[in-house]
């Protein structure tokens, strides 16, 4: 009979074992989640990442290891992504009315996001690279990880700040939203969106079609925004 040992050391070598744990593993804090009536500090990624991470680390795998049997649920997140279209579609007039205060909030959010946090890591003297890393934190993590690469950021650390990022939104953001008796959906979803990226949108698109599709909007306009900005502020600082 084979061993553990042998099991896990013939078993760690297929391309497609990380594929198949991260998936295991999302799938039982899925279901956690729901057991928890959808408590946001039982988050299935949250705990999908915590348990992912305990794992790497116990068995000392690298994570270039773990990404090379586990990148397709990475490429699904770029079709994830462009799928928000759908509802932004279903609701484009109301969309159209309000551009321009959308249009200047994201701007102005995309801005805030990144030259604060890059401004907080500053004072505690942090390199340049990680920096660079923490300015795209903001965005949902396939623009972030084309972005830090782009201006010499570590692409993993732009990746694990995105997600806390989102997992800290969508705590926070509720609770704000609730203090300050903001009750429309727009500006619920829009504020998921800009603040929590892919996390927010999925939050919003719970509370309704139209909280999603401003969150989706929120989200993928500080994104090319970001991607814009970005790369000129770096070249130019």
């Amino acid at each position: 009979m084979i061993g553990v040992t042998e099991f896990w050391v013939y078993f760690s070598a297929q391309p497609l074992m990380w594929i198949v744990v991260t998936l295991g593993v999302y799938a039982g804090a899925f279901k956690l989640h729901t057991m928890s009536a959808k408590s946001p500090l039982l988050h299935p990624v949250l705990i999908s990442m915590t348990v992912l991470i305990a794992l790497l680390w116990l068995t000392e795998t690298q994570y270039q290891t773990y990404f090379s049997g586990a990148q397709f649920i990475h490429f699904l997140l770029g079709p994830a992504t462009v799928a928000i279209a759908i509802p932004l579609f279903d609701h484009f007039a109301k969309i159209r009315a309000l551009w321009l205060p959308i249009l200047v909030a994201c701007i102005v959010g995309a801005f805030a996001a990144a030259s604060i946090a890059v401004l907080v890591a500053y004072l505690f003297d942090a390199s340049p690279e990680t920096l660079l890393s923490i300015a795209p934190k903001s965005v949902t993590s396939p623009i972030a990880l084309g972005i830090s690469e782009k201006i010499g950021g570590f692409p993993e650390l732009s990746a694990a700040l995105c997600l806390v990022t989102g997992i800290l939104g969508s705590l926070l953001v509720p609770n704000v939203l609730r203090i300050m008796r903001v009750d429309d959906e727009e500006t619920r979803g829009f504020v998921l969106g800009l603040t929590s990226h892919g996390f927010g949108t999925a939050l919003a698109l719970e509370a309704g079609a139209l909280a999603g599709a401003f969150a989706g909007l929120a989200m993928g306009l500080t994104g090319l925004i970001t991607a814009i900005m970005l790369p000129l502020l770096a070249a130019l600082f």
